[in-house]
């Protein structure tokens, strides 16, 4: 795990508008930055970079953010490859916290891994644009495949020599770990020698979705005799086929763009669209679909095109893992390609844009195509028509979510149809399956009966929820961002002075009480917690409570400007944020001694017993007190 010192280095380092200004283009507008928002179309920017603040909003979409959730959102990141990025960009060193021997040696392997990678696609590069070898063998054939130099460098594709040794000798000579070269796939040993493992092939390398080399594919140039078309990286700590898609890193944005993520089966495949400008595409290498892969998929869109052959085996492979892209809430449709033709050779024959033509006007819901195909290999047999009716039923119980509800109506319409069975019957199949998984879930997950809420409880539960929303709690944690580390008087900051204020009321909202909970704790270690620490917090719950906090969203009522306009001219910094903090812990209180009195009052209608009233009374007034004394300033701060 990244330890809290060098977090803090990497958000101490951050400029918002170098980041985000790598990928939106920025113009000062007084003193923050207006673009076209990068998550969603828009011609009039509504994009806006605070750089006093370090955060952005949307006023058309409403995303809202700051450096680190810019990069989440928009390189779909996880919260520590952000961490990574920003920190190799700062060049900063990355100090882990305790780790087991385990888990350092994993990491260390994966580090080295990705080194060697690198190492290798220069080594590659160089052979292919800079020998004469590689000039006349392998770039003559990429030629041949029409690919522009400009693309071979954007895929980094590069050669193996045929020299047997050529790479262990270039690798040794820079004292890379022999073991580790054959761990990553390079080198073989073959009869007690090393020797290298692509020797004579094109070099395709496969990038991770933060730009790191994970592994490689290696073809043959020409046709394939007795050794395989494609050698590729075996499965290692960087390197697992069935998590990998060949070029989304390459593909996200536009994927994101367009919404919608184009797939077929190989590399050159891809590289020979991206050239024609149809860059939201992607390859399987040839693997059926995993639940990984269409998770990655999902990260930048929910709609997946898949593009192969028209021939039975293409057709087989495009409905591999269709019910796991069913219940990952994929859309998906299927192209099939005249003829023997593949995504390169269909590219080739009809141009760019006939291209696309052919992708729109071809489109097939995979569902509904599925049900066409099976009905048609069953014939007049009962058994396979059957064994299709339960099959897509079993499909369709997969579509269980609240949005798929009008989806699964269409498809069980037209799917009875197809089938020539009622859809009424169709529907208690679809049904049945259904609640046997849900059955069989239930089986696995069984709750302990003691967990299980009361009616009671869960109503209460329920009250507790609509009382969350309180402006004022968020009040006071806004001065606490503000002003905490200031003084309020010689022996105290003010946050020392707002946990003693708010100690006797607490939070209802435990959201808002967690983020207290944490600048409390953060205080009392010492760490000194300012906006900009807690707004790079792990926890992706206490980063947008402190951007939502910070923007404050919420309009000042008449009375605090009132009471700003009377200070008098020489009133110091210190009075205004002094009167800050008192105004917001003022209505901060009187809203608490509302809801005490609301709950008083309930329990005193409730009791019969008199010494319980006798009680109650006393607390009532009481509560009454406090709220005359804090009666004084009469209007609300926020409204």
């Amino acid at each position: 795990m990244i330890s809290q010192e060098t977090i803090q280095q990497i958000t101490t380092r951050i400029d918002i508008l170098d980041i985000v200004g790598e990928f939106v283009k920025l113009k000062k507008r007084g003193t923050n930055y207006l673009g076209l928002c990068p998550f969603h179309h828009e011609k009039t920017p509504s994009f806006t970079v605070s750089p006093s603040k370090e955060i952005y909003k949307c006023f058309g979409c409403g995303k809202s953010g700051n450096t680190i959730t810019f990069l989440m959102e928009h390189e779909k990141f996880s919260y520590v490859e952000t961490l990574r990025w920003l920190a190799n960009r700062y060049h900063i060193t990355i100090e882990e916290t305790v780790q087991s021997e385990a888990g350092k040696q994993l990491q260390q392997a994966a580090e080295s891994l990705y080194i060697i990678n690198h190492f290798a696609q220069k080594f590659f590069s160089t052979q292919l644009l800079q020998t004469e070898e590689g000039s006349t063998h392998a770039m003559a054939y990429l030629e041949e495949r029409n690919f522009s130099k400009e693309t071979i460098e954007k895929f980094q594709i590069g050669y193996s020599p045929k020299s047997r040794m050529a790479f262990y000798h270039a690798a040794t000579e820079e004292v890379y770990n022999v073991s580790l070269l054959e761990k990553a796939g390079l080198i073989i040993n073959r009869q007690n020698s090393w020797q290298d493992n692509y020797s004579g092939r094109i070099i395709f390398p496969i990038h991770h979705i933060t730009g790191k080399i994970a592994g490689f594919g290696a073809r043959v140039i020409g046709q394939a005799d007795k050794s395989p078309k494609y050698i590729n990286t075996p499965e290692n700590e960087v390197y697992s086929k069935s998590r990998i898609l060949y070029g989304l890193y390459f593909a996200r944005h536009a994927i994101d763009k367009e919404n919608e993520c184009l797939l077929v089966e190989g590399y050159t495949d891809v590289i020979a669209m991206h050239q024609a400008g149809i860059e939201n595409v992607v390859a399987s290498s040839g693997t059926s679909l995993t639940t990984d892969q269409l998770r990655l998929i999902k990260k930048y869109s929910n709609h997946l095109t898949i593009i192969y052959d028209g021939d039975a085996a293409g057709i087989k492979a495009a409905m591999r893992g269709l019910d796991m892209a069913i219940e990952e809430g994929l859309q998906v449709n299927l192209v099939l390609l005249p003829g023997n033709e593949d995504p390169d050779s269909f590219l080739k024959n009809t141009g760019a844009q006939n291209f696309k033509d052919f992708i729109a006007k071809n489109k097939k819901d995979i569902i509904l195509f599925q049900v066409e195909v099976l009905m048609k290999d069953a014939g007049n047999d009962i058994h396979k028509k059957n064994e299709v009716v339960n099959h897509i039923a079993t499909s369709l119980s997969k579509l269980n979510r609240i949005e798929d509800f009008s989806k699964l109506q269409a498809y069980t319409r037209q799917c009875a149809s197809v089938l020539h069975i009622d859809e009424e019957q169709l529907t208690m199949l679809i049904n049945k399956y259904k609640r046997d998984t849900l059955s069989k879930k239930e089986q696995q997950y069984a709750p302990n009966t003691a967990d299980i809420l009361s009616p009671e409880k869960a109503v209460t539960q329920e009250q507790n929820i609509v009382v969350t929303e309180s402006l004022r709690e968020k009040d006071v944690l806004r001065v606490l961002l503000e002003h905490g580390l200031k003084p309020w008087d010689e022996n105290r900051t003010i946050a020392a002075y707002i946990f003693e204020e708010v100690a006797e009321y607490g939070f209802a909202n435990p959201e808002l009480e967690k983020l207290f909970e944490l600048y409390k704790q953060e205080f009392k270690n010492g760490h000194e917690p300012t906006t900009k620490s807690l707004m790079y917090a792990q926890d992706e719950k206490v980063r947008q409570q402190v951007i939502d906090i910070t923007a404050f969203p919420y309009e000042l009522s008449p009375q605090w400007s009132r009471v700003i306009k009377d200070k008098p001219d020489n009133s110091s910094e210190k009075d205004l944020y002094h009167d800050d903090v008192q105004l917001s812990l003022h209505y901060f209180k009187i809203e608490k001694l509302k809801e005490m009195f609301e709950q008083n009052q309930e329990e005193l209608e409730k009791t019969t017993d008199p010494d319980e009233q006798m009680k109650l009374i006393e607390i009532h007034n009481h509560l009454k007190r406090i709220q005359l004394k804090l009666n004084d300033l009469g209007a609300v701060i926020i409204k």
